[in-house]
């Protein structure tokens, strides 16, 4: 039987080389294979918090099956995947943090990619893998700017989450938020490595969720966390975009 911690029990004590979090809610379709993927390709000096929006399915019942290889478990009711995130955040004891979905899976390169972990204030990041392409290469502000990293191939260090949290205005991409902040903040190094780190369900969350707040305020988030070169390069491509759909009803 799974214990259902309350984040007032839980006794900080001890560090591991690297946290990493699953969300969860009604995942009881594939949180056996995210969890297994951790369990077979997460390495040894691993801390493993999930924490469950009060799943009214199976889903933790499965979990069970893991319970000794977990340990922080919380389901309660929260306020969406970035609001659990958040709650994760009060928890880490690792040098560095990895945030997966339910649905997603490490891959048996992850080793490579966690060994590669040297400075404590760099940011590293690798390759997503998909069931139709390979997500990931080098980001630039201006990459940035065009689109969001794989954020299951992102491993932060933990002193990050002393600047930062998930911004609860936006429902899908506080994510795409963090990562701006990051990039615009020259206290932190951005360190590609060339490394398939781990399996992203394209069918998940953010398929089908729209994130209108986001959509309306990111000029401004760009202009603000990546610079007003960036902003500019950014608004020019996007024109072009526009003139490029005009000229063909024209």
């Amino acid at each position: 039987m799974v214990k259902k911690l309350d984040l007032g029990e839980v006794i900080m004590s001890g560090y591991y080389r690297l946290s990493i979090v699953i969300v969860t809610y009604n995942a009881e379709k594939h949180i056996t294979k995210c969890l297994q993927s951790i369990v077979d390709y997460g390495g040894s000096n691993l801390q493993l918090i999930l924490v469950d929006g009060g799943s009214t399915d199976e889903t933790m019942a499965r979990v069970g099956a893991f319970e000794n290889h977990i340990d922080i478990m919380i389901s309660e009711p929260d306020q969406g995947i970035y609001d659990a995130m958040n709650k994760a955040l009060t928890l880490l004891k690792g040098t560095w943090v990895l945030f997966l979905g339910a649905d997603d899976r490490l891959l048996p390169t992850f080793p490579s990619f966690v060994e590669s972990f040297a400075d404590k204030r760099s940011i590293y990041y690798g390759n997503c893998i998909s069931d139709f392409e390979v997500l990931g290469g080098v980001f630039t502000k201006y990459k940035l700017a065009k689109r969001n990293p794989c954020h299951q191939a992102i491993a932060y260090p933990c002193i990050v989450f002393h600047k930062y949290k998930y911004d609860l205005k936006y429902k899908v991409f506080a994510d795409y938020l963090l990562n701006m902040q990051c990039w615009g903040d020259g206290t932190f190094k951005k360190r590609y490595l060339p490394i398939e780190v781990s399996y992203y369900n394209m069918d998940g969350y953010s398929s089908y969720t729209h994130d209108e707040d986001f959509r309306r305020d990111k000029p401004r988030l760009v202009k603000q966390y990546l610079g007003v070169l960036v902003y500019l390069r950014y608004c020019l491509k996007k024109l072009r975009e526009r003139n490029k759909i005009d000229s063909k009803f024209f």
